[in-house]
């Protein structure tokens, strides 16, 4: 007799998120913030000393956010910082490879989103504005980082990633996974209590 597949993540909480059919109480932003803040973006293939965590992109791109759309509401903000939470469980893929793996990858990708955004407050489906908004700060945090950090050259990061039309004059530095942590935390903590930052 086969048992069944295990489908679930243990979190550092004690959680069991079931990644088929993930439910707003079993997330807790302290277990994203952990596993972005020690999840590499570019599969790790950065300059410094430290990886550049997804949670360090995740700021990156909330920053970008405010930026791009002046006076734009706390819970956009909000959604910006959370654009990558799935990644806490599924991992950071770079993007030909979640290309190449389809809809398997999108579906589980976006049952976790759709939980985390229930949990935090945030509708399960983003106004479609909201998610344009998001995708053009998210890109143009992917050629920043592709210049300054994995070795692209500006024409390479304009064919391959983005080409942002004034990209911002953002240096990025790579910090420790428990700074990454702490930063994420605090930014999210910012956002749910209303903080003008």
């Amino acid at each position: 007799m086969k048992t069944s597949t295990r489908a679930w993540q243990r979190m550092l909480s004690g959680r069991r998120l079931n990644l088929l059919n993930p439910t707003p109480v079993d997330i807790e932003i302290e277990d994203i913030a952990h596993g972005l803040s020690r999840l590499a973006r570019w599969n790790g293939q950065t300059n410094g000393v430290w990886a550049y965590s997804v949670a360090e992109h995740s700021l990156l791109v909330e920053r970008i956010l405010r930026a791009q759309n002046q006076g734009i509401g706390k819970r956009w903000q909000k959604a910006s910082l959370l654009h990558d939470a799935p990644e806490y469980v599924i991992g950071d893929m770079i993007t030909p490879f979640k290309n190449f793996l389809g809809v398997d990858y999108t579906d589980i990708d976006a049952r976790l989103c759709d939980a985390i955004h229930v949990r935090f407050g945030l509708p399960g489906d983003l106004p479609q504005w909201v998610q344009k908004a998001i995708h053009r700060a998210d890109k143009t945090a992917a050629y920043l980082e592709s210049i300054q950090l994995a070795g692209f050259s500006q024409q390479e990061a304009k064919r391959y990633i983005a080409n942002p039309k004034t990209p911002p004059e953002i240096r990025i530095n790579p910090m420790p996974p428990d700074e990454a942590k702490t930063a994420y935390l605090k930014r999210f903590s910012e956002l749910e209590n209303g903080a003008m930052l």
